[in-house]
């Protein structure tokens, strides 16, 4: 009896909210409510469109991208559809993206996006207008090369720690699933780096942190792709909503904590600058993210304020622990694939260190030039976001159509870059494509790992020093062996690209 009122319960509310769909849709203007007359559309009538929401919200995360594939692959490169009295366009075409990503009128982010809000509030990624432009300046200025450089240390430490434990797993001739172990070091180094706080998470210490960033990723997951879900109210009341608001409240105690005990440290200081260099028993200390801005606090607090400094810190754990443990681990799955490519790697790191053990610097970096290629090539293969969204305030005029205010215009990259035109056999995985120049222009807006213009990822220099560091240091060690071909990797459509299965892996020591 339970059962058949909480079903009941359920069948009632999606009615509601299917009802709510429709007089939103029909308050909308004319041009609003009949974009899909003009242009390709999947939800040309009411009818379509209720059919359509309720088919995307039981589709699996792993069906979207192959389903989407073939949307644009029979429509064309600009395809309409309302779900739930939204309106969405997907642009697939170099040209109508650059129109949408260099001009700051479409700077806006999609509502997705605001299911993030209780846990990333206003930070970097959710911000728009001169809040979003302030930061973005100020926040540019913490990974100038210098600061960089700093990070270093922490990407070479914990690529080590990475490379003795897979050595000792990999001792019996065993065979590794790699996810976990590039994850746990991933986010080592994103905490090191960002608060400045070491989570031994590849010692098996601070599971509770790791499992709450894993369950918000989840429930925000769970959301986006049921409709039924998004009233905040009802939220909170389901069982992913309160998994999710359990799990921010973890990770925004932890945060404010570290916060505070930094914020101590400095005023102990006398005013001292947190960006100078402090030698204490003849070393250099390295500062974190969050020390700098704390510094950016003191110094000008008009800039940035207690609960800006908290937001922009969990905007940068989170954007930069899942993306970057997934390119590393497809990275070194397919360089266990393509034992070609995996040995020109590894020739153009001893080449450039040698026998040596010592850390990898700026200078050897800025030399790896072909791990580099393969390291863009594994991002075009399995972007970290494989879509994002913007919100038009303005209409938009792209090469064929005209598009009204309020529409979602919707970007998938891992779709954009299997286009053939761009790619010559795209599903191929071929780093010489990043060291031909003459690729240059048409990758300026047909490959978006990282975004592109004014909404750029502001830490991909980050992002592309710590891959480089961990991906050279396992090289330098160990040769891989990835016991399964391309076509065994499965993968999903979340907020960011997730794994589903991927073929185990074995390491020999050189």
């Amino acid at each position: 009896m339970i059962e058949l009122n909480i079903y009941s319960f359920t069948l009632i509310l999606i009615i509601i909210l299917i009802l709510f769909a429709v007089f939103t849709r029909l308050r909308k203007p004319l041009e609003y409510r009949t974009l899909s007359s003009h242009m390709p559309s999947l939800t040309k009538s009411l009818w379509s469109e209720i059919l359509f929401s309720w088919s995307m919200a039981m589709r699996h995360p792993r069906e979207l991208l192959p389903y989407f594939m073939e949307v644009l692959k029979q429509n064309g490169s600009a395809v309409h559809l309302n779900l739930v009295g939204r309106s969405y366009v997907i642009i697939n075409d170099p040209e109508d993206i650059k129109i949408v990503l260099s001009s700051s009128q479409y700077n806006y982010k999609g509502n997705e996006y605001n299911m993030m809000r209780p846990w990333l509030n206003d930070g970097l990624l959710l911000s728009s207008g001169s809040k979003w432009h302030n930061r973005r300046k100020l926040l540019s200025h913490t990974f100038h090369l210098k600061t960089l450089e700093m990070y270093n240390i922490s990407f070479n430490k914990h690529s080590r720690i990475l490379a003795k434990k897979i050595s000792e797993a990999s001792a019996n001739n065993e065979e590794i699933s790699i996810t976990e172990y590039i994850t746990l070091c991933s986010l080592d180094m994103i905490c090191e780096t960002i608060m400045g706080v070491e989570m031994n998470a590849q010692e098996g210490k601070s599971m509770q942190y790791v499992r709450s960033i894993k369950g918000a990723c989840r429930a925000v997951i769970d959301r986006v792709f049921k409709f039924w879900l998004w009233n905040d109210t009802i939220y909170k009341f389901t069982g992913s909503g309160r998994s999710f608001y359990k799990s921010i409240r973890v990770l925004h105690d932890f945060t404010e904590n570290v916060i505070k005990n930094k914020q101590t440290l400095l005023n102990n200081t006398d005013g001292q600058n947190m960006l100078s260099e402090i030698k204490p028993h003849g070393k250099k200390q390295t500062k974190s993210f969050l020390d700098l801005l704390l510094n950016v606090l003191k110094e000008n607090p008009n800039q940035m304020t207690d609960s800006g400094i908290r937001e922009e810190v969990d905007t940068f754990l989170f954007e930069g622990h899942d993306t970057s443990s997934l390119a590393i681990t497809m990275a070194i799955v397919l360089l266990g694939i393509h034992q070609d490519i995996q040995d020109r790697a590894r020739e153009e790191v001893l080449e450039i260190i040698g026998d040596s053990d010592r850390d990898v610097t700026m200078e050897d970096l800025n030399s790896m030039k072909y791990l580099e290629a393969i390291i863009k090539e594994t991002l075009r293969l399995y972007p970290s976001v494989p879509v994002f969204t913007r919100q038009l305030e303005t209409t938009l005029n792209i090469k064929n159509y005209i598009i009204p205010p309020k529409t979602t215009i919707v970007i998938y990259p891992y779709i954009l870059h299997r286009t053939e035109e761009i790619y010559p056999n795209p599903e191929e995985f071929i780093p010489e494509r990043f060291l031909n120049e003459d690729n240059k222009s048409k990758f300026l807006f047909g490959y978006l790992p990282f975004s592109a213009g004014p909404r750029n990822c502001v830490g991909q220099k980050f992002a592309m020093h710590q891959m480089k560091i961990l991906i050279s240091t396992i090289l330098r060690k160990l040769k891989i062996e990835t016991l399964g071909k391309k076509e065994d990797i499965l993968i999903s459509a979340q907020v960011i690209t997730r794994i589903e299965s991927l073929p185990k892996i074995k390491f020999y020591k050189i």
